[in-house]
């Protein structure tokens, strides 16, 4: 654990937080600071590292295991699964961006509350594809309905949508990848961020939902929790930075934060790359001392997504070979030193994981040993015999 000092925050005295010290603070509450071993069993364990994360994005399930294995030691892809399947400490469902993420169970009553009040922005679909904001709530109730105390594939829980609403909900208007899928598909993230929806497990190869049965939080008391999660783990940050993060627009952003400044929940501190920003009020406290070690993290790590300015987490030459047009995620990352300083790629054959790691410049051996770990670390949570290989990654970025 870093040890810490507090930022004054008399702004007349001109102090203001370096990237280094709110980077290295970022990793710390990460769990992404320190050694990569301990015993078994961490005090965070995985719900707790899915709350520290702010969720853990499970587009690629295996990607989800590997971001929580690596900051939660002793634990093992089987132990994830556990807490989703079994456990149910866990929800599969659709979060920040309208994406699929692993959220914990508890706090999903914020996470609904806050999803829904996000505003809607244009639709992307043809005219003729859209529907009526009635169409939608017609939609939605019907989803939730449907999947009251069962478990549908996405088939199964179309027929009950159209057969709960009407042919119009039907129509093949939706380009998808081998086709077109029904009208009412375009609402199934926001059925998702209602609480209407959520991913049950798989039936054989096809994926399942069910109703959570979660209320969502009242959306003020909701967006203001969420905010300050946020800025917990990713502060300072601006308005911008968590629209950004959330995909929402940028005017709402700033409209809530300012309502939180006037109730002084947050306060504004120095931040040396873009001026100033925000953190929890009385949330001052940042390591003395710069970040330190090696990482690997995989596709659309939470960390690369939401920590800004991005162009700080991948300084030189990652920014142009570790993200995809500006955006983070698409290419899993080595970390040195709190920094984005190379790619890396894994392909599985049975228990063999071949792993690629290309560094953006040499590494020490002391930095390669670090990376021997991380590897070793990452065949502990996938649960296969890693084989490390320092070289040029030919894979492309994840679409």
């Amino acid at each position: 654990m870093a040890s810490y000092i507090p930022l004054m925050t008399t702004r007349t005295r001109g102090t203001t937080v370096s990237w280094s010290r709110a980077n290295a603070r970022r990793l710390d509450r990460q769990f992404l600071s320190g050694g990569t071993r301990s015993a078994r069993g961490p005090a965070h364990g995985v719900t707790g590292t899915v709350a520290a994360m702010l969720g853990a994005h499970a587009q690629v399930l295996s990607a989800a295991e590997l971001s929580i294995g690596l900051r939660a030691p002793g634990t093992t892809r089987t132990d994830v699964r556990t807490a989703l399947w079994t456990d149910r400490s866990l929800v599969k469902t659709f979060g920040p961006r309208g994406t699929v993420h692993l959220l914990p169970a508890e706090e999903l009553a914020m996470w609904t509350g806050a999803l829904s009040a996000v505003p809607a922005g244009g639709s992307p679909f043809p005219k003729d594809a859209r529907m009526t904001p009635d169409q939608v709530e017609e939609v939605v109730a019907a989803v939730a309905a449907a999947l009251e105390d069962t478990e549908l594939t996405v088939d199964e829980l179309s027929d009950e949508v159209i057969g709960r609403t009407g042919p119009w909900a039907g129509d093949p208007v939706m380009p998808a990848f081998q086709g077109m899928w029904p009208r009412w598909r375009q609402v199934l993230h926001l059925a998702g961020h209602r609480g209407a929806l959520c991913y049950a497990p798989n039936r054989g190869r096809k994926a399942t939902y069910t109703n959570p049965g979660t209320v969502p939080m009242p959306a003020r008391e909701a967006t203001a929790a969420l905010v300050r999660r946020y800025l917990l783990a990713y502060g300072p940050a601006t308005p911008a930075h968590f629209a950004r993060w959330l995909a929402a627009p940028r005017g709402w952003a700033g409209r809530l934060f300012e309502e939180l400044a006037g109730k002084g929940a947050i306060e504004k501190v120095g931040y040396e790359p873009c001026g100033e920003a925000w953190v929890v009020a009385g949330d001052t406290r940042f390591p003395s001392a710069a970040p330190r070690g090696v990482r690997l993290l995989p596709y659309f790590d939470a960390f690369g997504i939401a920590s800004q300015p991005r162009e700080r987490l991948f300084p030189g030459a990652a920014y142009e070979r570790a993200l995809a047009g500006g955006q983070a995620g698409n290419f899993p990352v080595l970390l040195v030193d709190g920094e984005v300083a190379g790619v890396w790629h894994q392909r599985r054959s049975g228990r063999r994981i071949a792993v690629t790691v290309e560094p953006l410049g040499p590494l020490d051996a002391a930095r390669l040993r670090a990376l021997e770990e991380q590897v070793e670390r990452l065949g502990e949570v996938l649960e296969g015999t890693p084989e490390l290989t320092v070289g040029e990654v030919t894979v492309g970025g994840h679409a």
